[in-house]
């Protein structure tokens, strides 16, 4: 049986915004500056748009300048090691910054910050860090500033504000900065209750809660009002949504609601546990007409061995019969996947199972990972004798085949005129503009950054394996 969904009280998220304002008053007139540096996925982008705009009711202008910042807050991921080590470098490179501006604040916050193992390592090595909180007390921000505001400069650990714990809620009403003016995401759920026995999220994030469908359509009605052209509904299981909620809406009845919202728009969402997914929803995505036809779903392995161990709760018979349908249900389904080589025990075969699984499916792009041990997961505890060459070696075997499917995926694409939003300026050579097809293709197109914001129909001259590229037809 699903938690009961608990949800902040409104009257204490409007004690956070009118601390907002006795901040704003308290630091007086002249600009101040704020810095908010993202790691990880894309829920975290969501959060930094929460940070930034309590920071903007504060007063704070944002700046990317560590140099100009008054506050620098790092957002922060602890689903890869990697991820993890950044951080902890680019944190400890802030030394020279407080030494030179000890009245500067810094922030630790994000999914790093609810272990309370980071946390203890943050509190005895890290001493520039001023304020360290996790996930589940985003919404009570203004209030931990405002108390290390209070502290800050006293001698030793009395001049920090670390805070633990906080509870698996729902909190509405707080403020957003948005990053642009095109795309946006929406969180409709946080938490996760699948325990993967490689993954930390369920014990950082905790557990599933769902919004309102009321809050959500409202919150894409504002949006698509204000010009957004591409939304994301973004959740660590998209497809689990609705479960404790006290109203009979799930996905992909919340899919068809936010569809039937008057408005030039695409829906996309994020992501997808294959082990919920159903025909239900790919009826619903097939016949949404502003529902982008692209879905991730992330096998993780093709070995049903390595799968059982992972706790993914389906087999590789499961999800290619799902794959299998949903392609049969909506025409130029972009399909991608997420997929970790070198789980604790995973021999050859296993390897080649998953190798076997991709090749059939042929996935539109794949993001491949090393597996990383996170501590207080299951699968930390085990035992692998592999050597790193040999995991490399399948590492790389496994990115030159998904590769090679791109290529020749987005090489059928070339001649084809299709329908793209425009979202931003250029990043490659002499193309000047960025945009994104229904299913989610880059495409690379040149003229006027005017366009940036409206639809045009493409046609595909070229591609290579991560993009296309295209000359517009019609604007």
């Amino acid at each position: 049986m699903p938690l009961q969904r608990r949800e902040i009280a409104p009257e204490k998220t409007a004690e956070q915004l009118e601390l907002c304002e006795r901040i704003r008053l308290r630091l007086g007139p002249g600009e101040r500056f704020a810095m908010v540096d993202t790691y990880g996925c894309q829920q975290n982008e969501s959060d930094s748009e929460i940070l930034r705009g309590f920071l903007r009711a504060m007063g704070y202008t944002m700046t990317g300048d560590e140099q100009l910042a008054d506050v620098i807050v790092v957002n922060t991921c602890a689903v890869r090691e990697h991820a993890q080590m950044r951080v902890f470098g680019n944190v400890g490179a802030l030394t020279h910054v407080k030494r030179e501006h000890p009245e500067r604040i810094v922030v630790l916050c994000g999914c790093m910050a609810q272990s309370e193992q980071i946390r203890e390592q943050v509190l005895r090595s890290y001493r520039m860090v001023d304020l360290c909180f996790g996930p589940n007390e985003l919404w009570r921000f203004p209030e931990l500033l405002e108390r290390t505001m209070q502290v800050h400069g006293l001698p030793g650990n009395r001049g920090r504000v670390f805070e633990a714990g906080g509870e698996d809620a729902v909190a509405e009403g707080l403020p957003r900065m948005r990053d642009g003016s095109v795309k946006a995401w929406l969180t409709i759920m946080s938490g996760c209750n699948n325990f993967c026995s490689y993954c930390i999220v369920p014990y950082v994030r905790g557990r599933e809660r769902s919004r309102r469908s009321a809050d959500v359509i409202a919150e894409a009605s504002a949006l698509i009002a204000a010009g957004y052209r591409d939304i994301t509904l973004l959740g660590q299981n998209v497809n689990s949504y609705g479960r404790g909620l006290d109203e009979d809406t799930d996905f992909p009845d919340l899919l068809r609601r936010i569809d039937a919202i008057p408005g030039d728009f695409r829906v996309r969402f994020m992501t997808s546990h294959p082990k919920d997914a159903t025909e239900k929803l790919f009826r619903a995505m097939a016949e949404c007409e502003k529902c982008a036809p692209h879905i991730h779903l992330p096998v993780q392995s093709g070995s049903n061995r390595i799968l059982k161990a992972m706790n993914r709760q389906y087999t590789r018979e499961k999800y290619l019969a799902l794959t299998e349908r949903a392609r049969e249900l909506i025409p130029d389904l972009v399909l991608t996947t997420d997929v970790i080589v070198g789980f604790p025990g995973e021999t050859e075969e296993d390897f080649l199972d998953t190798l076997r699984l991709t090749e059939e499916v042929r996935f539109d792009s794949m993001f491949t990972f090393i597996y990383s041990p996170r501590p207080g997961t299951p699968a930390a505890k085990l035992e692998d004798p592999t050597p790193r060459q040999e995991i490399q070696s399948r590492f790389d075997r496994l990115v030159e085949s998904a590769n090679a499917v791109s290529a020749a995926l987005h090489a059928s694409q070339e001649g084809r005129v299709v329908r793209v939003l425009i979202d931003g300026p250029g990043r490659s050579g002499d193309y000047t503009l960025s945009s994104r097809t229904d299913g989610g293709r880059l495409v690379h197109l040149k003229g006027s950054e005017s366009l940036i914001g409206s639809w045009a129909d493409v046609k595909i001259t070229g591609s290579n394996t991560y993009a296309l590229f295209g000359e517009i037809v019609r604007a």
